[in-house]
């Protein structure tokens, strides 16, 4: 495992870390689906145990030797870069969390089909493109029972550095895929679909129907706009979250957890 001091910016390898921009991650390593950054020594842990292969790791000095050793260890011979607290938020542009980066290989996208081959419940995300909302949902989805999440092309990047650190690496631990096809995919594979979204005709979240259903594929959409007229318009269900105090609304993450407990599948134990 090589330790690496860097004294300036543009240290050969380190433009994993500061110079290249998340769609250039994406791009770098192609065919192999480029790269994307892990944060902090739980989040890159998890990621790691998930079967994610590290390429390089960016850590303050002080951690070496303190909440980056089991990570350094871990991930065997590949380069660690290293350097003080203010050249390293230099390089990055922030504060490292922890101290420590990892740089780590996409995987190969799993296809719709595979992702739902056994799933029950899962959340697509249509849309939203704000790193925290999408992390939150993936850290619900993990935590309350759904088996896969989808999103639209126009939502965000799930490796994004930030949605994984807010997701505190969720987003390793379910399944997910990009919907290409709409949700008459998603109706062809015997999924109901539910779209969140307040309409005239919505149902409300605990409408026993709702329960009923096999398998259902709970619709967020992003908190300007909400969902597309078209995507409501093909939905099995619009479903809404009752509210009291004349409240319209929440944030779409924390409805989504609060559809995503409703909505669970009671067969299956969270425990």
């Amino acid at each position: 495992m090589p330790i690496i001091e860097i004294t300036t910016l543009d240290h050969p390898g380190c433009e994993l870390f500061g110079t290249l921009t998340e769609a250039q991650l994406r791009r770098e390593y192609e065919p192999g689906k480029g790269i994307f950054i892990a944060e902090s020594p739980k989040v890159i842990n998890v990621a790691l145990n998930s079967g994610y292969t590290p390429i390089a790791l960016l850590c303050e000095q002080r951690h070496i030797t303190g909440d980056a050793a089991d990570i350094i260890a871990r991930c065997g011979d590949i380069p660690t870069y290293t350097g003080s607290r203010e050249l390293l938020a230099r390089l990055t542009g922030y504060t490292l969390t922890r101290g420590v980066l990892c740089a780590m290989q996409r995987p190969i996208e799993p296809s719709v089909e595979e992702v739902c081959r056994n799933a029950s419940r899962i959340v697509v995300i249509d849309g939203v493109v704000d790193t925290t909302n999408t992390g939150a949902i993936f850290r619900s989805a993990a935590a309350l029972g759904i088996d896969a999440v989808l999103l639209t092309r126009n939502s965000c990047d799930p490796l994004n550095r930030r949605a994984v650190r807010v997701s505190m690496g969720s987003v390793f631990l379910v399944p997910w895929s990009w919907l290409d096809d709409g949700i008459e995919q998603l109706h062809s594979m015997g999924f109901a679909t539910a779209a969140m979204a307040l309409t005239n005709n919505s149902i409300p979240l605990d409408h026993p129907t709702l329960t009923t259903e096999q398998k259902l594929a709970i619709i967020m959409g992003t908190e300007g706009e909400g969902l597309p007229a078209e995507t409501i318009s093909k939905a099995t269900y619009t479903v809404r979250i009752p509210m009291s105090h004349n409240v319209d609304s929440l944030n779409v993450a924390a409805a989504a957890a609060v559809a995503f407990w409703e909505l669970r599948d009671k067969g299956k134990s969270l425990f």
